[in-house]
């Protein structure tokens, strides 16, 4: 397995679809709990994981899957210093950017839209991919044939 943890910061999108046992996107939920990768947070991030969560399930387990993620040893909680303010179609998106580049994070998984305008970006340079490549990514890992970008 490549050496060191990848870090990765999840659009709420993301983790909102692997929270349930019973979504085919689950296994991202497992292996966050597994140690598989090094999931990046705000406290802006964290507040709109629990509010979404809420409204999506309830507010007990929001506060479970909240409580649950400050306790993994494999999960680091950044203060961003700076607002980049990349992502202008969707401005209260750039929390992610900003933690992604505070953190010095490796990539963000999305399926949204707005992040798109990321690859134009020259600086500061932002890797974004999508759940299916993060899963690729995370089984070449599992092999030892994927390397940290």
């Amino acid at each position: 397995m490549a050496e060191g943890p990848v870090r990765v910061a999840l659009d709420t999108n993301v983790l909102l679809v692997s929270v349930s046992s019973r979504s085919k996107y689950h296994w991202i939920f497992q292996a966050l709990l597994a140690g598989e990768f090094e999931l990046i947070l705000s406290n802006e991030i964290l507040m709109e994981y629990e509010e979404i969560l809420g409204q999506k399930f309830n507010v007990e387990t929001a506060r479970s899957v909240v409580r649950t993620l400050l306790l993994l040893p494999n999960v680091r909680l950044v203060d961003p210093f700076y607002n980049w303010n990349l992502v202008p179609n969707d401005p209260d998106d750039n929390k992610f950017v900003d933690c992604v580049v505070a953190a010095n994070a490796h990539v963000l998984v999305t399926h949204d839209r707005h992040f798109a305008v990321l690859a134009d970006t020259e600086f500061p340079k932002v890797q974004t991919m999508d759940v299916a490549t993060f899963r690729e990514f995370l089984e070449r890992r599992r092999s030892g044939a994927a390397e940290i970008f």
